[in-house]
């Protein structure tokens, strides 16, 4: 602990600076002016020293922009509006789960920045700032749907389930609590009929219906005969049976069936620590595995100054960080220092064998900070984005929004000369990644070790579902299975309801980020030893580990975390509220200062005094009534309106975001979130970039999504070396296809 409002506190505050490799700061930019502790003096005073800013919305947001809480970052973000997958208009949108997702996920991406900073630092760079906006981090994690709406290959608008998908998905009650199902193929279609033992009314129903022949009525016939058929059976039973046959239908597991699972336990997810206070608990860990420098968790959370002592009197106090020393010239910042554009990974190589969305998003987060990222495809085995939403595969909506500076190269990996190109490329990479099923890499001969005989010092980074061993490690699924198998989704929903899960498109980018940041720790590993290892990521852990603060509380009182509107366990009034024309208003309100302002600018002063809302202890006891007295008032005004009035006065209000107001989002634009880079087709096309600004390394995001095949040349005329007679004959055998 140090009192910054003295001179000692401030003096042996710098002390520590001098000896950080890294500083993590979560204030806005004028508490740190007035402490002298803003970016450009703080690199003028520590140019070896790595600082990561985590706000809301960026230092350079405006002043009212400062102090809104996660629960407006949520909504700003468009993710609350869109929360549950198929919302009641009527009903106000919902947060996220838990009370910390929002931090969780900007956290994450600190992590990642700050570990890719420290890589550059040790190549010879030098320290820098981070600037990571929590607003553009939830964002990001929408990359697909945003990107879309950006370039108009969607249409945005204000309707609340715009990031819905059609088709016979959602919560489905069982004996003994439910299972979620998600269907997109002919294969699911036809495994789904098998497990119902082929009923008659199936027989209507064409096998590819659910790519050719989706209808709103066939999805209710089918969501109302599946309820009908699975509402007495065993949600893990009928789960397991599903896998078996290739469906997509997992239980939704709450913080019990998490503490028990037989793959937690057998991962080791949770570990035992025993708190002072507290006594012993079952803490969640990270949701990967590294086979060379894994994970520990030793100790739990500090008591309030603990280690001052120790920390002030350590010898190290006086030893300053190393010296940076200037890395390759290259354009001046504002104050003079030297900046470079390609990133603080450039010379990192990437080989990319992955699909869909978490994979190629963690390809996404490593090129945007510097890396080569290869993309490994073929004619007949193309990335499934590549299809979706269009019939040329060089110009697919989703594909295009989620893959710019990533390169492309085509390989037939079913011939035994494209397995020994692999093989050489292998050889010139860093890091191979992968989300492909589980043990197709093996089945190849690309599994860790045959990795590693090709290059000693390889980085293998496998994502799967259930991550890469276990009971459970063979089953597969998409983002909503991850995050219902998680006790993700089982927190969202209204009070006393049964969950309602948040917005299915919720989960893998969150998975990729964890993949990116988990990839750069290992970079940092071999940097300092020389040695590769084997990065095992869970899906179900990534979206497990953004709820720690419930599975943690559930382990120390046996009280099982249930759905909760919108409720906090500190703050009254915490909802959203209804406005005019369907609007909402996200609001936050911690002490009774904020709350006699609120009543004020309501013109409700008397409100304030009322004995069941004047503190902040009766405010949480009479959270309902105060709800309904909150929604009397602001119906009918503008939400736009009514949160400007109440962040100028200092309270932490937002109007929840329709998809129509995130592209309207002029402070991103200005901030260049939204970015333009290369398109074939039409010159140039908006993207979602990257969420944080890198001081000194920044990545120059211009490049669009790939052609398939975009860099065949490049990769085996200049990476492999081939002949340009060499390259012929592969291309001409159909090895590069």
């Amino acid at each position: 602990m140090l009192d910054l409002a003295t001179t000692e506190g401030t003096s042996a505050l710098h002390s520590l600076l001098a000896t950080a490799d890294a500083v993590i700061d979560d204030h806005d930019a004028d508490w740190l002016e007035r402490l002298g502790l803003d970016p450009g003096q703080l690199e003028q005073r520590y140019p070896a020293v790595v600082f990561c800013s985590i706000t809301p919305c960026g230092l350079s947001a405006p002043p009212e922009w400062r102090h809104i809480r996660s629960l407006n970052v949520f909504h700003r973000s468009g993710w609350g509006y869109h929360t549950p997958s198929s919302p009641d208009p009527a009903r106000p949108p919902l947060k996220g789960p838990g009370r910390f997702l929002v931090d969780y996920e900007a956290g994450l991406d600190a992590a990642l920045c700050t570990a890719a900073a420290l890589y550059w630092r040790r190549n010879g760079g030098s320290g820098q700032h981070i600037d990571v906006s929590q607003l553009e981090v939830m964002m990001s994690r929408a990359d697909t749907v945003i990107g879309r709406l950006l370039a108009g290959d969607d249409e945005a608008g204000n309707d609340r389930s715009l990031y819905d998908q059609r088709g016979p998905r959602g919560f489905f009650p069982c004996a003994d609590g439910a299972v979620y199902l998600y269907m997109t193929s002919r294969k699911h279609w036809k495994g789904l009929c098998e497990l119902m033992g082929n009923p008659e009314w199936t027989r209507s129903y064409d096998d590819d219906w659910l790519e050719f022949g989706v209808t709103d009525e066939r999805v209710a016939e089918c969501q109302s005969q599946f309820a009908a058929w699975v509402r007495d059976k065993a949600k893990d039973a009928v789960s397991e049976q599903a896998q078996r046959l290739g469906v997509p239908i997992v239980p939704v597991n709450n913080a019990a069936d998490l503490h028990r699972s037989p793959q937690f336990i057998f991962r080791e997810f949770f570990r035992r620590l025993e708190h002072p206070v507290l006594g012993p608990a079952l803490y969640p860990t990270v949701p990967y595995k590294l086979s060379a420098s894994p994970a520990t968790l030793a100790t739990p959370a500090p008591r309030l100054g603990q280690h001052t002592e120790a920390v002030l009197h350590a010898s190290h106090i006086s030893t300053r960080a190393p010296a940076a020393t200037k890395a390759t010239a290259g354009a001046k910042d504002a104050i003079g220092n030297e900046v470079r554009q390609d990133g603080p990974l450039a010379g990192v190589r990437v080989l990319e064998l992955t699909k869909v969305w978490a994979g190629p998003y963690a390809g996404k987060l490593l090129a945007f900070l510097g890396a080569e990222v290869i993309k490994i495809e073929s004619r007949h085995n193309m990335d499934e984005m590549r299809a979706y939403g269009g019939v040329d595969p060089n110009h697919a909506p989703y594909f295009l929004s989620l893959n710019p500076e990533i390169l492309s190269v085509q390989l037939n990996l079913k011939s035994p000369q494209g397995l020994e190109l692999l093989r050489q490329l292998v050889a010139k990479s860093d890091i191979v990644l992968n989300n492909l099923r589980p043990g197709a890499m093996e089945r190849m001969g690309f599994g860790y070790e045959q990795l590693r005989a090709i290059k000693p010092d390889i980085i293998s980074v496998s994502i799967k579902m259930w991550g890469n061993d276990g009971p459970l490690g063979y089953q597969t699924g998409y983002a909503p299975c991850f995050a219902s198998l998680a006790g993700f989704n089982y927190l969202v929903g209204y009070e006393g309801e049964p969950p309602a899960g948040i917005n299915m498109r919720y989960g893998d980018a969150t998975v990729g980020a964890n993949a990116a940041f988990a990839a750069v720790a290992a970079l940092l590993h071999r940097q300092r030893t020389g040695e590769g290892q084997f990065v095992d990521v869970s899906a179900v852990e990534c979206l497990s580990s953004l709820i720690g603060d419930s599975l943690l509380a559930y382990s120390l009182t046996g009280q099982i975390p249930e759905p909760d509107g919108n409720r906090h366990a500190d703050m009254a009034p915490h909802g959203c509220y209804p406005c005019r024309d369907g609007e909402w208003l996200s609001l936050a309100v911690a002490t009774d200062d904020e709350w006699r302002t609120l009543c004020h600018l309501l013109e409700r002063p008397a409100l304030a005094e009322d004995p069941c809302f004047s503190t902040r202890a009766q405010r949480l006891q009479h959270y309902r009534e105060l709800d309904a007295r909150l929604a009397e008032l602001t119906a009918g005004q503008s939400a736009d309106a009514l949160a400007a009035r109440l962040r100028a006065a200092g309270l932490a209000a937002c109007k929840s975001h329709s998809s129509l107001d995130v592209l309207q989002d002029e402070y991103l634009w200005n901030r260049q979130f939204y970015c333009a880079v290369s398109d074939k087709r039409d010159g140039t096309r908006p993207i979602v970039g990257a969420p944080w600004r890198l001081s000194k390394t920044p990545r120059a995001i211009v490049r669009g999504a790939p052609d398939l095949g975009e860099h065949n040349a490049y990769v085996y005329r200049e990476v492999l070396g081939l002949s340009a007679e060499r390259f012929q004959q592969l291309i001409d055998n159909g090895i590069i296809e």
